[in-house]
């Protein structure tokens, strides 16, 4: 594959580790991606053998963009929500380029990932001021943008609601784990979102993750938002698509 136009990406999730070869000219993805399940736990070397797994399954030779759901700066990883501690503190590309036999690799925040692919194919493209696109799955993760320009590793799934972490109310995974209604759902994310808006009164909401795909089943739910809100048009592909992006410096 030509590297210039495709770039691969990773998406590392709680639950799963997909990833495919990323048509960058296209925003999308120019294979049908690869997934296997997260390892449990999910320690640096675990998780570094999914990563190669996936990545040897399309045979690639070249740059690589992976995600984290944490905080990560110059590649280093500084929080671990959803996977094991045991990640706070390793330069994680320096593990995962080890482990894919000393390919190039980027590593970010997942959530930011979606978020840079959002704004250039999705829907924040070409929208200015304050964009807050949230990744509702394992956790909640946040990506926020000032005129399109990228605030990282924001993590607003931790701000507290209710006593409690904002993510262990209203994720997917809080939906699936105590079998909630769509309606009782969406008041929980309402609620969230209202949260969110009194901090930062973003003038756009987008909705990625998994959950994205059934957005007619929530989002109408949803009241007393000023901003306007909206679901990512790349869906859970956006992290892969937004990782592929950075690693090669678009």
């Amino acid at each position: 594959m030509n590297a210039m136009r495709n770039v691969f990406g990773v998406d590392v999730g709680g639950s799963g580790i997909k990833g495919a070869p990323v048509d960058l000219e296209r925003g999308d993805l120019a294979q049908e991606r690869h997934k296997v399940l997260t390892p449990q736990p999910a320690t640096p070397e675990a998780v570094a053998g999914r990563v190669a797994e996936v990545v040897s399954h399309f045979g690639w030779s070249g740059p690589v963009g992976i995600t984290f759901p944490g905080v990560v700066t110059a590649n280093t990883v500084r929080t671990a929500a959803n996977v094991s501690k045991k990640w706070v503190g390793v330069d994680a590309a320096r593990l995962l380029g080890d482990r894919l036999g000393g390919l190039p690799v980027t590593v970010l925040n997942d959530a930011d990932a979606a978020g840079v692919a959002e704004m250039r194919f999705g829907a924040g493209k070409g929208r200015k001021g304050t964009v807050i696109l949230l990744t509702f799955g394992t956790g909640i993760g946040s990506a926020v943008f000032i005129d399109g320009n990228l605030v990282p590793n924001t993590e607003l799934g931790h701000l507290e609601l209710h006593g409690h972490e904002a993510e262990k109310h209203a994720s997917t995974k809080v939906k699936e784990d105590e079998e909630l209604s769509w309606p009782h759902w969406a008041r929980r994310v309402q609620k969230y979102l209202a949260h969110v808006e009194m901090l930062f009164s973003p003038e756009l909401f987008i909705i990625g993750g998994g959950v994205s795909r059934k957005a007619d089943k929530f989002l109408p739910l949803i009241e007393g938002i000023e901003a306007e809100i909206v679901p990512a048009q790349l869906q859970n592909n956006a992290g892969i698509v937004g990782a592929a992006m950075v690693a090669a410096g678009r």
